[in-house]
């Protein structure tokens, strides 16, 4: 297996720049998200790596293998790479196996060969039973599993993944997590997955690139986003919590409750670095800073508070009973995140 490589890729439409300077390096078999919000690029970034948009800056490969730069361009299917889109895609005429089959026919490949790819790559998307059956038959999570099993058809190298669950309700985008988490267990493939759903690219991927107009904001795993965020825009796009201006502190440092606390205290409006404290690290009690509940939201396991302290910085916290609103408590901070001020 190889590696993707993305080098300071750019692609501008006009004077318009939709990816600027990107630069991730995919390892083989990883899992890998591109988040943000609408009109990021990250779907613009999956095109290019698709071969379905030229670059205006860098250079993409797999390995060894120029996909493309400025002067060269390899075409789509020339890459042996893999594409789920968000609207399935599934021709209506076919049934479940042909519509899988039908890349693998394109090349040429018939009889005992073609029917044996198709059953395995139905057997990864535990379909087999259902290889006769017209796309109308089914189900939204069960057509999206047929497009994946007719991507994986061909055995791609890289599989790209366009918002795969957008089309889909709350309990078979779950199941769809599952059936994807599952699938690249199985497999070992390499796959880059396009959403703006943080809690999607949080449960399934390796690392996730975090995007906002155009630009890299940051890079990591899951749990570096959720407790490091870079920034204070990404602290807000990624979990919850608030941040909180204090008069001490410098970016990247943890703040534990003793510095932390004595810094809050402090705070009257002048602070200027900004913290940010998750709502797990609020604990309510009978020390702690003076803070006025002004919601209180019922989520099953807990109850989700919006505090507001003396100063009128608000601050999540959590809850396991209910704190009528208007009710004075003592909140504890027990440990912080600086981060580097937005510009």
């Amino acid at each position: 297996m190889e590696g993707l490589s993305i080098e300071g890729v750019g692609k501008r439409f006009g004077d318009q720049h939709a990816v600027r300077s990107l630069s991730l390096e995919i390892e083989p078999g990883e899992f890998v998200a591109l988040l943000g919000p609408s009109g990021c690029g990250k779907t613009t970034m999956l095109r290019m790596l698709a071969g379905f948009e030229r670059v205006s800056a860098g250079r993409i490969a797999l390995g060894g293998r120029l996909w493309a730069d400025t002067t060269h361009h390899l075409p789509p299917e020339q890459r042996n790479m893999g594409m789920v889109f968000q609207s399935y895609a599934l021709w209506p005429h076919m049934n479940v196996a042909d519509n899988v089959g039908y890349p693998v026919k394109l090349r040429g490949i018939g009889g005992n060969d073609y029917r044996r790819r198709v059953r395995e790559a139905l057997a990864l998307v535990r379909l087999e039973a259902y290889a006769e059956r017209s796309p109308q038959e089914l189900s939204g999570g069960q057509r999206q599993r047929v497009a994946l099993a007719r991507c994986l058809v061909t055995s791609p190298s890289v599989v790209l993944l366009d918002e795969p669950l957008a089309n889909l309700d709350r309990h078979l985008r779950a199941s769809m997590e599952e059936c994807f988490r599952d699938f690249h267990h199985r497999t070992g493939a390499t796959l880059v997955y396009v959403t703006h759903d943080q809690s999607e690219a949080m449960s399934l991927a390796d690392r996730i690139a975090v995007m906002k107009a155009g630009e890299l904001v940051q890079w990591a795993t899951p749990e570096t986003l959720y407790r490091q965020p870079r920034s204070e825009w990404l602290a807000g796009f990624i979990g919850d919590g608030s941040v909180l201006s204090l008069p001490g502190g410098t970016p990247g440092q943890v703040l534990a409750t003793d510095m932390l606390m004595s810094l809050a205290s402090q705070a009257s409006g002048a602070g200027h670095q900004p913290v940010l404290v998750r709502p797990e690290h609020v604990q309510l009690g009978e020390q702690g800073l003076n803070a006025r509940v002004e919601r209180s939201i019922f989520r099953g396991e807990r109850y989700e508070l919006s505090l507001r302290l003396a100063d009128l910085t608000p601050l999540v916290a959590y809850s396991p009973r209910a704190i009528a609103e208007g009710s004075e408590v003592k909140a504890m901070l027990t440990q912080g995140w600086c981060l580097e001020a937005d510009a």
